[in-house]
């Protein structure tokens, strides 16, 4: 027998990843939801239900499961190849239906109700409270109270949608990695700074080319977009990169998601009808702070209204400037990006380009954990007898002020075969109370930027930074959780529109004159960032951020609409609502070949569906947030203890506004984004 619980589920060893047998995954899920089947049963043989009895063992068997798929899940995404993507297919769906027989257990429910309904309940802790309230919400989100006959239709919706959407990350994973552009010719090169063309030279001799090799990563992507002079190879890549996973471009009909996102929406739109609500965006609400589909429109509308105009002019300056300097009349996609980095050096005097030696890997993480002890008196400690997926892979540990070990957490930062794009944090293990003890909580936070090429330190580009600090402020709120209940700890529970704020308020420590010496200094001479570099890179910062935001409430009211309004009768309306989105907030050329939404990863496969609204709305809160530190200063410690100790250690225990008022002493205004972003002084 596979045995899941010494070799690689423990409560407080970390997981064993060079002991994962792929053959096996099947067979340890399989025993493990089997033994959870039989748990469940006995606990609900009492007649009296309390805490102790019923959810605190229950949540001992939810952590089994979870420790166990969150790392198949998570070396799917990093380590993909055929045999793990089998098992975790064949997977996926037992899992899926696993979770709605849970959600849809009427003694189950009643149980809990039983304690909420109990004079117990007022003994409970906040957090014991709010999980059994957001147990008895997701009871009813799952369908408990339906019929039996529509109890399996829900049941076999969900399974479904679970497929689908993992279908659709892997077709856009294989459409990413399907193309790619062997360079021969070095003059194809031209504009292209020595890093880029020495990750091309890097890349090509991975993978057995001579010369130079373009893919779609975003390190190599993102290069010929700013910087290649050779228009046509910027269009051939553009094109390639846009009409991912669709029926338009070099692969066209390969790999293709069309008929996935239909089939995805068809079913939220069931599922939503089933439980009455009128769509799929009412029904995703109910767990988040925005209080109606009205209001999370009327919030997009507000600032598609306050930034519309200034974004405007930016797209004629950038347009003219084309003209005029690059000799470029006919102003296309693909020209965006490069007439933006020639603008930028024209105005500023300043390329991203110039920064990457200041900001070498080991100086940017030794800066992010000295501003995270100055902040939140965290130490983080790095340890290198850990057993990983990757040997790129780094592991710290983090301790507070009286030597407490609060969290662990793996950086996996480089792009690489079989690694899925972006950059993302996830959970490995959350915190819990154990009989006489805490399990400590463990984060996973993964990016993809370009590796150490020779001798050289992977050196990041100002933007890469900000995703650091940005992934490990999720982290953070995951690891510094002083919340003992894993159904409200760290990041669980926290409602989806205010997720984001630890990590983009995080973000603001890269542009402070005081916080910069930190992270910034030259990766061969150990010069600090001069003077007059900083001062160009934050007289950038707002560069083209009203057309920024213009492309964010592109995405943001196009996910929106479409789970507000999809009607499987009407023909193409995926294409039809986008469409209309772009007609009303883009600025920028389209070209009607762009199937963006074909590889939108976040809402089609991801947990953002009808919820890309909340990177703004969490924006609004993090500015906001971040205000009270300008006022009192930037490393004012009792103002990072009042964050740490109201924010990132309540987690999902106590609700997000609630919590946001507590620190701030208001509700938030939108105020401090539009100053921040320069669009209003």
């Amino acid at each position: 027998m596979y045995d899941t619980n010494t070799t690689l589920v423990s409560q407080t060893t970390l997981p064993k990843f060079s002991q994962i047998a792929i053959d096996q995954v099947e067979n340890a899920i399989n025993e493990i939801l089997s033994d959870n089947r039989k748990q469940l049963q006995h606990l609900l043989s009492t007649q009296h239900y309390s805490w102790n009895n019923l959810l605190y063992p229950l949540e001992a068997l939810d952590d089994r499961l979870h420790q166990y798929w969150s790392l198949i899940n998570h070396l799917h995404s990093v380590a993909d190849n055929e045999a793990l993507r089998n098992a975790y297919s064949t997977c996926l769906p037992l899992i899926s239906e696993y979770s709605i027989e849970i959600g849809q257990n009427t003694a189950l429910f009643e149980a809990v109700e039983s304690i909420a309904k109990s004079e117990d309940f007022k003994q409970l802790t906040t957090a014991q409270q709010k999980a059994i309230t957001n147990a008895l919400r997701d009871f009813q989100l799952s369908g408990v109270h339906l019929p039996d006959d529509k109890k399996k239709i829900f049941k076999k919706l969900t399974r479904e949608l679970s497929s689908l959407s993992n279908q659709f990350q892997q077709n856009t994973l294989d459409a990413t990695q399907g193309w790619i552009k062997h360079i021969s010719d070095e003059e194809q090169l031209a504009g292209l700074p020595e890093h880029a063309r020495a990750l091309a030279a890097d890349t090509a001799k991975q993978r057995g080319f001579d010369r130079w090799l373009i893919t779609l990563e975003p390190p190599s992507y993102l290069a010929i977009m700013q910087y290649a002079d050779n228009r046509e190879l910027r269009e051939e890549v553009y094109t390639a990169q846009c009409t991912r996973a669709s029926d338009q471009g070099p692969n066209a009909g390969k790999w293709d998601n069309s008929q996935i996102m239909i089939d995805i929406m068809e079913k939220r739109q069931q599922i939503a009808a089933m439980l009455n609500y009128q769509n799929f965006a009412e029904l995703s609400l109910v767990p988040k702070m925005a209080e109606s589909t009205t209001h999370v429109m009327s919030f997009l509308n507000e600032l598609r209204d306050a930034g519309y105009k200034k974004a405007q002019q930016e797209a004629e300056e950038l347009k003219t400037f084309a003209a005029d300097q690059l000799g470029i009349t006919d102003f296309q996609p693909w020209d965006v990006g490069y007439a933006s980095e020639k603008l930028r050096q024209q105005l500023f005097d300043f390329s991203q380009e110039e920064l990457r030696p200041y900001f070498p890997e080991p100086q940017v993480l030794n800066g992010l954990f000295n501003i995270t002890q100055q902040l939140y008196g965290i130490k983080i400690k790095q340890r290198t007898d850990v057993d990983t997926w990757h040997p790129d892979v780094k592991f710290f540990e983090l301790y507070d002020e009286s030597g407490t070990l609060r969290g662990q957490c793996y950086f996996d930062l480089y792009a690489r075969l079989n690694k899925r794009g972006g950059a993302w944090m996830d959970d490995c293990r959350g915190r819990r109370k154990l009989d006489g003890a805490t399990q400590t909580p463990i984060a996973f936070v993964n990016c993809n930027f370009s590796p150490p090429i020779g001798e050289e330190p992977s050196l990041f580009t100002h933007e890469e930074v900000l995703t650091v600090f940005h992934e490990f402020g999720h982290a953070l709120q995951h690891l510094l959780t002083t919340v003992d209940v894993a159904d409200v700890a760290g990041i669980s529970g926290v409602a989806w529109d205010a997720v984001e704020l630890p990590s983009q308020f995080f973000e603001n420590w890269c542009w402070q004159a005081d916080a910069i010496p930190l992270i910034a200094k030259h990766y061969k001479t150990g010069e600090a960032l001069p003077d007059n570099l900083l001062q160009k890179m934050r007289s950038a910062k707002n560069f083209q951020s009203a057309i920024f935001m213009m492309r964010q409430l592109e995405f943001a009211l196009f996910d929106f609409r479409l789970h507000s309004e999809f009607d499987k009768e009407k023909p193409n309306q995926i294409q039809t609502i986008l469409d209309e989105v772009r007609q009303d907030v883009c600025v920028l050329p389209i070209v009607p070949f762009n199937r963006f939404q074909n590889g939108f990863s976040h809402i089609f496969g991801g947990g953002y569906s009808a919820g890309y609204y909340s990177y703004k709305w969490a924006e609004v809160l993090s500015s906001d947030a971040f205000s009270k530190f300008e006022e009192e200063g930037i490393f004012n410690a009792d103002t990072g203890r009042q964050f740490l100790h109201n924010i990132l250690e309540k987690g999902g225990s106590e609700d997000a506004m609630d919590l946001f008022v507590k620190f701030r002493g208001r509700k938030p205004t939108i105020d401090a984004l539009l100053r921040h972003e320069g669009i209003k002084p």
